[in-house]
């Protein structure tokens, strides 16, 4: 099989820890929080609990934690001060060196779900367009056109020229980063890290690589110098 002429990264996860964003979003909470409403260690508090495995509740508990009532609202306002943040994170050593690697070899692309303002952010605060052309954010295609809906996978075939097996996606998710590439005959490859918030979910049938880090992506997909 010919080497893929468009490899396309998923971003959290694959290029960079997502619980690095996760720390950074909760620095600017608690820097809000205390200004705002004198409250401390809000965000910390929130760190704390998504270390323990929480989810969902984060800036509730944190707000009971801290033993102040808070201002109706102060939890949706939370939200959008983590989700609006210059994000505090930087490319995975290996994900630079594959970027680097693959860059003049294959077309280069990315494909990322979540909140539209945080996608942005976090593609900006790691230079993707140095790379990545295009970079598609499923948040603006509309409502319920995330992974593992093929939509951004077709936008990503539309704007490259490139078909079925002459495209690969690299992510981390195997809950929903692959069906979508999989219906098209993309090929796949899974970033099982170390520290990914998914990292204990075993890859299914969609998955046809499985691999530690991004190092030696090149040979994988036989694009090499």
């Amino acid at each position: 099989m010919s080497p893929p002429r468009c490899v396309v990264f998923d971003v959290d996860d694959t290029l960079y820890l997502e619980a690095d964003y996760v720390r950074s979003g909760f620095v600017a909470v608690d820097a809000w929080a205390a200004r705002e409403l004198g409250l401390d260690r809000v965000g910390s508090r929130a760190w704390e609990a998504f270390q323990a495995g929480h989810r969902g509740d984060l800036f509730d508990r944190a707000l009971v934690d801290a033993g102040r009532a808070a201002p109706a609202g102060t939890v949706a306002r939370l939200v959008e001060v983590y989700r609006s943040h210059a994000p505090n994170i930087r490319l995975l050593e290996d994900a630079r060196e594959c970027l680097d690697r693959l860059r003049g070899r294959a077309r280069l692309a990315a494909l990322t779900d979540g909140p539209l303002a945080s996608q942005r952010a976090k593609c900006e605060a790691l230079g993707l367009r140095a790379w990545c052309s295009p970079i598609v954010l499923t948040a603006e295609l509309g409502p319920g056109m995330g992974k593992p809906n093929s939509a951004g996978f077709e936008r990503i075939e539309g704007a490259t020229g490139c078909r079925g097996t002459e495209c690969a996606y690299v992510a981390d998710n195997p809950l929903k980063d692959f069906g979508g590439p999989a219906r098209l005959g993309w090929r796949r490859v899974r970033v099982r890290r170390a520290g990914g918030l998914h990292q204990a979910l075993p890859s299914g049938a969609d998955v046809e690589h499985e691999v530690p880090s991004l190092r030696g992506l090149d040979l994988l997909l036989g694009v090499e110098r």
